[in-house]
């Protein structure tokens, strides 16, 4: 089941965190068609945060397609999203766990990576794309 975690200070609102996070884990793989969300109470408890700011996230999950709620038994993953099989991924996470230390040992902070990977992915979108 997934874990929701939500980062203050980030300008990301916490029901988009929470969005963002249910679409990485289908990506990945974590979630599945027919996984349950945990609660809305039990997310809000457990986050300290206001329970419509679950049912807005869930709410758009279910908007996009991604999940669907079943009265009086709770939230289903309906879709997924497509990704990569398993060893591959694994493969591919290795490669940017020894740039990630490479890059830490050479004096990055967690913003310079941040910053160098969106400005790579946004030149690799636009020369690739033309995005």
């Amino acid at each position: 089941m997934i874990e929701f975690r939500v980062e203050v200070g980030t300008g990301v609102p916490p029901y988009r965190q929470l969005v963002h996070q249910v679409e990485h884990a289908l990506r990945l793989g974590h979630l599945r068609v027919g996984d349950r969300l945990p609660t809305v109470k039990d997310v809000a408890k457990t986050l300290v945060i206001n329970p419509n700011t679950v049912l807005k996230a869930y709410r758009e999950l279910e908007h996009k397609g991604l999940v669907k709620g079943r009265p009086g038994l709770g939230t289903f993953v309906e879709r997924g999203l497509g990704g990569l099989p398993v060893l591959k991924q694994a493969e591919l996470r290795a490669g940017l766990e020894k740039w990630l230390a490479e890059a830490y040992e050479a004096g990055m902070d967690a913003d310079g990576v941040a910053a160098l990977v969106a400005t790579v992915l946004h030149e690799f979108r636009t020369d690739e794309f033309g995005v």
